[in-house]
């Protein structure tokens, strides 16, 4: 089995090796379940600027058989990674677009991958390639979400995304099921 994680801070993007990432604790997105402050365990960081950060992970097992390729896809919040200075409805909706929008580029690898044509030659490098291309993709929209909104300062532009995440999430909605 082959695996592809690379995680995501909105406002930080270390490399985490899989021996750390087999120890946090994490959530697994899911429709009807939203983030909570209790979810927020990590340690606080003020010189950051914000009021907090959450980390959310976009990963890939996959394998091959006489069958074909099968893959498994997570969208992960990490409780470990994540923390917060101030605790409001209003930030926490803020925070819970940045775990929406890594749902989003969830199912856009989902439809990728089920798009994709097995070539033993050079599978290895498909498949790297296509997460890499999602992965940047979902990072580049978490920063135009935090620029945009001013970190949700912006109530207008903060209300805007959030309906745009919400739009994207019903339109990729055929490939939740990864």
């Amino acid at each position: 089995m082959h695996k592809l994680l690379l995680p995501f801070f909105y406002l930080l993007v270390p490399f985490l090796s899989k021996a750390q990432e087999k120890n946090e604790e994490l959530i697994y997105w899911k429709e009807d379940q939203k983030l909570r402050w209790a979810d927020y365990k990590g340690k606080t960081d003020p010189s950051v600027g914000a009021a907090a950060s959450t980390a959310t992970y976009l990963g890939i097992d996959y394998n091959f058989s006489p069958k074909g390729l099968t893959y498994k896809i997570t969208c992960s919040f990490s409780k470990d990674k994540s923390w917060t200075m101030h605790k409001t409805e209003y930030i926490l909706s803020h925070e819970q677009g940045h775990f929406d929008i890594a749902e989003v580029h969830a199912r856009i690898l989902n439809k990728k991958m089920a798009a994709y044509k097995f070539n033993s030659n050079t599978y290895k490098n498909d498949l790297r390639k296509i997460y890499e291309e999602v992965i940047s993709e979902k990072e580049l929209m978490q920063n135009r979400y935090d620029e945009e909104t001013n970190h949700s300062i912006e109530k207008d532009k903060q209300a805007e995304w959030l309906q745009k995440i919400k739009a994207l999430l019903r339109d990729t909605e055929p490939y939740k099921y990864y």
